[in-house]
């Protein structure tokens, strides 16, 4: 009967088993072999007569799929770890830095400081500059703060100071800050810097090393 086959084994990728010998008795091409699983199909689904021309088109159309399938595949692969991940309500992984960028994360902050206008901030931003409590001091104008302040709600236009500072200078310059600023109660906040590009936060510590050193801090 044309639908029963013998069971045909698959070996380095072709077909092997009783079909292939029926296949060289009656003088057909053994190059049956090299025609994989995809072939096997096709054999099965059209019979011998037809199954040069249907293993060609199902070889053509698994070459056509591959290339699809294979990120879909590797989705799959990587959706058992994402569920662990949430089961166990840990936060993915993060990069970490380039080996050779030699930056620590944390290790440069900013910090913020508002001032009441823009002399004031100019003064102390060239102050803490030439301290070297700070490698750079970028001034934000006409920003509008609203907060409360003794039982009142006040709004007022200020000037933000954003600082690049070693992360260990930076309980050096709110001291620094709280000595000279108008405010009776200054705002210095900062926020560590985990990555950037790298030239510029080893600039930031360089610029600032001398600030460890009492004796090279100019007055």
């Amino acid at each position: 009967m044309r639908g029963v086959r013998a069971p045909a084994v698959l070996l380095g990728g072709g077909l092997q088993g009783p079909f292939l010998r029926g296949a060289e008795e009656g003088g057909q091409s053994p190059s049956v072999q090299t025609r994989g699983f995809w072939g096997a199909v096709a054999c099965g689904l059209w019979g011998d007569t037809e199954f040069s021309a249907c293993s060609q088109a199902a070889l053509l159309l698994s070459l056509l799929w591959m290339p699809a399938l294979l990120p879909v595949a590797s989705r799959l692969l990587s959706l058992p770890r994402a569920l662990t991940a949430m089961a166990s309500g840990s936060p993915p992984a993060q990069p970490s830095p380039a080996a050779d960028s030699g930056y620590v994360p944390g290790s440069v902050s900013a910090a913020f400081v508002t001032c009441p206008n823009e002399k004031v901030a100019k003064e102390i931003a060239r102050a803490v500059v030439e301290k070297r409590l700070a490698a750079c001091v970028n001034l934000i104008p006409q920003i509008t703060s609203i907060y409360e302040w003794k039982g009142k709600i006040e709004e007022d236009s200020e000037v933000l100071m954003m600082i690049k500072t070693p992360s260990s200078l930076v309980p050096a310059l709110t001291d620094f800050v709280r000595s000279v600023h108008p405010y009776e109660v200054a705002e210095v906040i900062s926020l560590p810097v985990e990555q950037g590009n790298s030239p510029y936060l080893r600039w930031v510590r360089q610029v600032t090393e001398a600030a460890s050193d009492p004796s090279t801090v100019p007055p």
